[in-house]
C-alpha cells in the first residue's frame, strides 16, 4: 500500500502547524489503536486548541482511515514527531528577503531597517558589523549601544575616507557615525599601507554585513545610512542558517587576525 498521500498530509500538518501542536498530538495518538475512533478528532483539537485546527484533525483522520488505516496510532504518532522534527531543523536553516524603498506583492519580505534592529537584538555575545558608508541612522547606534550594555562584544569593519586611503569621497569615513561607540566596540579598517603591500590600492571595504553570534545574519546591499535602510532600493537576504552563518563570520575573523589578516584595528 502506498501512503504517499497521507505522508503528504503528515508533511503539510508539521509545515502549518506550531511544533508544540504537533508534539500534543503524537500524545494523544500514542494511546490509540485505530482511526475508527470517532473521538480521537476531538481530543486531538482539546490538546491544543487554536484557528483551523478543527478542519487539520479532521484531515488527518481522514486520511488516516483512507490511505493508511493499518498503522497504529503510535506509528502515526512517530511520523508527526518526526515530521515536526524535520520541520524544526528547516526553519533553524530557513532564509529570508529583506528589502528597502518600495515594496511588491510579489513575494513575502522584510524591511531591511527592522532586520538591521532584528539581528542587533538577538546578539548575545559577538556581533559583527561590516558596512562601505554610514551616515545617521541614530537608532542603529542605540541598539550597538544597548547591546554592549548587556555585555556583547562588537567588532565594527568600517570603509575609511579617501583622505586616509579608503574609497570614500565627498564626506566623512564610517567610524565617525559610530563615535559614539569607540569605547564599547573594536572598530576595524583596511589601512592603505594593507592595500597597498597587498596590491589592492585602488580596491574598496564594500561588504554590508550584520552578524549575531554565529546563528543570524543579514547579508545585505544597503549601507548603514538612513536612505540606504528606508529609501533606496535595495535588497539582501536573512540567514537563519548557523553552519553559513558560522562560515561568514569566520571569514572575517580571518582577515582580522592580527597575523595574516588585511585588516587593522583603529586605536
Amino acid at each position: 500500500m502506498s501512503y504517499d498521500r497521507f505522508v503528504a498530509v503528515i508533511a503539510d500538518i508539521a509545515t502549518n502547524l506550531p511544533a508544540d501542536h504537533v508534539i500534543a498530538w503524537a500524545d494523544v495518538l500514542m494511546s490509540v489503536d485505530t482511526p475508527a475512533d470517532g473521538a480521537v478528532a476531538a481530543d486531538l483539537i482539546g490538546a491544543r486548541p487554536g484557528f483551523s485546527i478543527g478542519t487539520h484533525a479532521q484531515r488527518l483522520m481522514q486520511s488516516w482511515r483512507n490511505e493508511a488505516p493499518g498503522l497504529t496510532g503510535s506509528a502515526v504518532a512517530l511520523a508527526l514527531r518526526s515530521a515536526a522534527l524535520l520541520q524544526r531543523r528547516a526553519d533553524e536553516r530557513r532564509t529570508e528577503l529583506a528589502v528597502s524603498g518600495p515594496i511588491s506583492a510579489a513575494v513575502p519580505v522584510r524591511l531591511t531597517s527592522s532586520v538591521v534592529i532584528e539581528v542587533i537584538r538577538a546578539a548575545r555575545s559577538r556581533l559583527l558589523v561590516a558596512s562601505f558608508a554610514a551616515y545617521g541612522v541614530a537608532e542603529v547606534v542605540a541598539e550597538l549601544r544597548s547591546a554592549a550594555l548587556r555585555g556583547v562584544h562588537i567588532d565594527l569593519i568600517l570603509e575609511s575616507s579617501a583622505e586616509d586611503g579608503g574609497a570614500l569621497r565627498g564626506f566623512a569615513g564610517a567610524a565617525l557615525t559610530f563615535a559614539a561607540l569607540r569605547h564599547q566596540a573594536t572598530f576595524w579598517h583596511w589601512s592603505a599601507a594593507r592595500r597597498a603591500a597587498s596590491g589592492n590600492v585602488h580596491a574598496a571595504l564594500h561588504a554590508k554585513v550584520i552578524a549575531a553570534d554565529s546563528r543570524v545574519a543579514l547579508i545585505s546591499s544597503a549601507n548603514l545610512t538612513d536612505r540606504a535602510l528606508s529609501h533606496n532600493i535595495e535588497v539582501g537576504v536573512v540567514l537563519h542558517d548557523p553552519e553559513v552563518t558560522r562560515k561568514l563570520v569566520a571569514h572575517f575573523q580571518a582577515l582580522t587576525d592580527p597575523r595574516t589578516g588585511v585588516l587593522q584595528q583603529l586605536t
